[in-house]
């Protein structure tokens, strides 16, 4: 063998190159849908959101909601990743800048709202919460979860509650 027929060197390192990225890029290919399966959603912060949706599941409009909601009505709506979450008419104009998640925190029963009182009360097992979903009496550990209510061109829109807990002054225990 002469050393012109041995291939050069350049030629044997693309080649190995080009089979690299070739593989790499397949596999890349593959894995993303995977990797972006386990991968957290991002929350809205109160910039976006999804749309609150009443016991049907259609998309709720503030208009509608007010016209049959009088004030200080909390009434169950679908929420975020479909909890039961209260809307809160604030007066017969506008809805309340958050919603409160009705899932309790002891054992996971819905709490309903109790107007004679004034509270949340649970059914399960008599955890109680003061009309923001702060919790007042035990066994719940802690205060009911906060979502963010916005209404943007008539829909009523739920997102994360990411900030400070106005309740507790605490991170919220539920991002």
């Amino acid at each position: 063998m002469t050393p012109s027929d041995v291939p050069s060197m350049g030629r044997r390192q693309f080649m190995n190159l080009l089979t690299f990225g070739t593989a790499t890029g397949v596999a890349l290919g593959a894995l993303y849908p995977v990797a972006n399966y386990f991968m957290p959603l991002r929350a809205g912060g109160g910039t976006g959101g999804t749309s609150a949706k009443d016991e049907l599941g259609n998309p709720i409009t503030s208009s509608s909601w007010l016209a049959t909601h009088q004030a200080g009505d909390r009434s169950l709506v679908q929420g975020l990743k479909g909890d039961p979450t209260y809307l809160i008419v604030q007066d017969e104009n506008a809805i309340g800048d958050f919603g409160i998640n009705a899932i309790c925190t002891h054992l996971g029963c819905v709490v309903p709202w109790d107007s004679g009182s004034n509270k949340y009360k649970c059914p399960c097992h008599g955890s109680q919460y003061d009309a923001n979903g702060k919790v007042v009496r035990g066994p719940a550990p802690l205060s009911l979860a906060l979502a963010h209510i916005d209404v943007k061109d008539d829909n009523v829109l739920v997102s994360q509650w990411t900030e400070t807990d106005f309740r507790t002054g605490e991170k919220p225990w539920w991002t």
